[in-house]
């Protein structure tokens, strides 16, 4: 039997691309090993589907600021580095694959202490810190967005990113009928992500009497951010955030506005979802989303709304535009070819897995 490792976490956008694969994995005969820290992320995650084995290391944060810690992890990450040899010597498995978060660099580092293939896949348009230092020990990187490919000095190629299918097994009439909507009205779904959501929430709670003049509004507020004076308003449902239910969601919107992080853009292209993306300000970020968004609108397959310049009455015009433009915007998520890369992403793991 064929085993692999895979690694990935520090935040769900670096484990959720390895649960779409799993399956895959799984059913093509392979034994599936993760490796991740405690109490983790991806520890929680991981533990909540069968057929796979979670090996715990020790893991330090790469900060790119002043922090005590910073004196100490690096040693941390040394002593990770030594478990995951450890690990990927016993296990013997035929490649590794990482998604990235600062977990990965130790595990990456274990596989070439043991001469073991690794194969490593950007989310974003430029690779974080953590797959920088990963990346001269990749056989390839794949890559979320065509432009990436130019970052990966000769090792890069276009896969998409992998996404889960229940994502897009949604139920639209199941949903109208659990949000309290009329089939006969468009739907605006505004996901505003579990952090640097107030923004956008501020925005679309003023501007909640123009929207729902002509939408029905299914906002995913973020855990914590539910607005009680909002209850019951017509047109007008809020939720901190959705599971199982999300697919029904996806089903069931006509337009999204979202932030413009990787996974979330892929799941909005592979859904074919018209979409206002709001990408997170560089004066918080490392600036990320904002290329993401500009991939996006370069090809036709979103609009583009910066929060600098978002007020009430500039989000109502731009999502008027996008209902209105939402024609164009089908015809070119029909031409991306690589909107889910499950596919993509285990051609590169099999070629150059070890026999």
């Amino acid at each position: 039997m064929k085993r692999i490792v895979l690694t990935g976490g520090g935040t769900a956008g670096h484990v959720t691309p390895n649960l779409a694969l799993i399956p895959r994995l799984i059913d093509d005969g392979w034994e599936v090993h993760y490796i991740g820290a405690a109490n983790s992320a991806e520890q929680e995650l991981i533990s909540k589907i069968g057929g796979v084995t979670f090996h715990a290391v020790s893991v330090g944060k790469f900060r790119r600021y002043f922090d005590l810690k910073n004196f100490s992890d690096p040693f941390r990450v040394i002593k990770g580095i030594g478990q995951s040899r450890r690990i990927i010597a016993k296990l013997k498995p035929n490649v590794v694959f990482s998604k990235g978060g600062f977990v990965s660099v130790p595990v990456v580092y274990g596989a070439r202490m043991n001469g073991v293939p690794v194969v490593i896949h950007d989310s974003d348009m430029t690779p974080g810190l953590a797959n920088k230092l990963c990346a001269p020990f990749a056989c390839v990187e794949c890559c979320t967005f065509p432009e990436a490919v130019k970052y990966a000095k000769g090792k890069g190629v276009h896969t998409g990113t992998p996404i889960r299918p229940e994502v897009l097994s949604g139920d639209r009439q199941k949903a109208i009928k659990r949000f309290g909507f009329n089939e006969n009205r468009p739907v605006l779904m505004v996901v505003g992500g579990s952090s640097g959501a107030q923004a956008i929430n501020q925005a679309v709670w003023q501007a909640l009497p123009a929207l729902t003049e002509n939408f029905q509004v299914l906002h995913l507020c973020g855990k914590g951010n539910r607005n009680a004076s909002f209850t019951g308003m017509e047109n007008y449902v809020q939720y901190e955030y959705l599971n199982e239910e999300m697919a029904d969601a996806y089903a069931c919107a006509d337009i999204i506005v979202s932030r413009a992080g990787a996974n979330a853009l892929c799941e909005i292209l592979a859904a074919r979802k018209p979409a206002l993306l709001i990408p997170y300000p560089k004066s918080a970020s490392r600036g990320d989303q904002i290329l993401n968004a500009e991939s996006f609108r370069a090809r036709g397959l979103s609009h583009v709304l910066m929060q600098e310049d978002m007020t009430p009455e500039s989000l109502v015009r731009a999502i008027e535009q996008l209902y209105h433009d939402r024609g164009a915007l089908y015809e070119a998520m029909d031409r991306e070819p690589t909107a889910n890369g499950i596919d993509a992403v285990l051609t590169q793991i099999y070629k150059y897995a070890k026999p």
